[in-house]
């Protein structure tokens, strides 16, 4: 049973109280993140700055943390005074991976409180996922944790829109060594990740992430095999839209068949094939001229083929006969 369904919903004034304080809480942290060396204040200058430029001048918010412990004494007083307060937080994650606490996010740059659950028996993950970007993170609490790092490599062309599944370099795994506490990775999450292993407690980081706009896909690779196992879009806009079309397509609307043709032009080549692949699924009558125009010139190889079997599944068009 969740403690939600203890949530005193029927006692107006305590609901009252709990909203207040954590609309307090969270006007105090806004005015100092918005100040001029404020955290937020700091990122939102650096959306346009390169990746070596934004990691270097957000690691003293990493390695200097007392901004942090003061944070979350704030978020635990408000639970100390009521169990059932929210502190201004948003989760992130969960299920089967790590949970965490966003603490500031702006554009493509996340600062997020990164918690990696030990279940008794607990094993390495199997995949290791490469998002197109940068990140820096600071160990925590280790855990007694083995870190593996795994390395891919890529083409300028790859990296460039043109990534192919069929020819991906595969996943290179280095030996396990041990996760140490204060310990800082700075990491080129493009060809870089990481796994941990063998945990004897609950390891803590604290993760800067920036991840721009990138033709290139996530790519997650089989660690066993070093097989690339899965590819998806990296554009949060394209994420999106991919699942709004889905949606829409679930919900047979046909009138919004427009949109996704107009998706099928986007400059991401996986949301592009699935815009296509969407739109096929709702109306394949309307969908046969895009699939004929990616066959012929889409500028991805992959589509292009991809679009040309697709296309064998069409019936012929029936030829009417010269009317002389």
């Amino acid at each position: 049973m969740s403690r939600h369904d203890h949530f005193p919903r029927h006692d107006p004034d305590r609901c009252r109280r709990l909203r207040k304080a954590a609309r307090g809480l969270e006007s105090d942290w806004r005015t100092a993140d918005a100040g001029p060396d404020g955290l937020v204040a700091t990122i939102g200058a650096l959306q346009d700055a390169p990746l070596d430029i934004v990691l270097h001048r957000l690691l003293p918010w990493l390695q200097h943390i007392t901004w942090l412990r003061t944070r979350l004494a704030g978020a635990l007083a408000l639970l100390a005074v009521d169990p059932f307060a929210r502190p201004p937080l948003r989760p992130v994650g969960g299920g089967e991976g790590a949970a965490g606490l966003i603490l500031a996010e702006r554009g493509h740059i996340r600062l997020s409180l990164q918690f990696h659950r030990v279940e008794q028996g607990g094993t390495q993950s199997s995949t290791a996922v490469f998002i197109p970007g940068a990140a820096a993170v600071r160990v925590l609490a280790s855990g007694g944790a083995k870190l593996h790092r795994h390395h891919v490599a890529l083409s300028e062309a790859e990296e460039a829109g043109l990534f192919s599944a069929a020819t991906a370099a595969p996943c290179r795994s280095e030996p396990p060594r041990p996760l140490t506490d204060g310990e800082l990775l700075c990491l080129d999450t493009t060809r870089e990740a990481f796994s941990l292993a063998q945990a004897s407690g609950d390891v803590l980081l604290l993760e800067l992430a920036v991840q721009p706009p990138s033709p290139l896909p996530i790519r997650s690779y089989d660690i066993a095999s070093g097989r690339l196992a899965h590819v998806s879009a990296s554009r949060r806009d394209s994420s999106f839209r991919t699942m709004a079309l889905a949606l829409l397509r679930s919900f047979r609307r046909t009138d919004a068949a427009p949109l996704f043709a107009e998706a099928t032009y986007t400059e991401d080549f996986a949301a592009r094939w699935s815009a296509l692949r969407e739109l096929v699924a709702l109306d394949p009558a309307a969908a046969r001229p895009r699939v004929e125009a990616m066959a012929a010139s889409d500028p991805h190889p992959e589509i292009r083929r991809a679009a040309t079997a697709t296309l064998a599944l069409y019936p012929a068009r029936k030829v009417e006969p010269c009317p002389a």
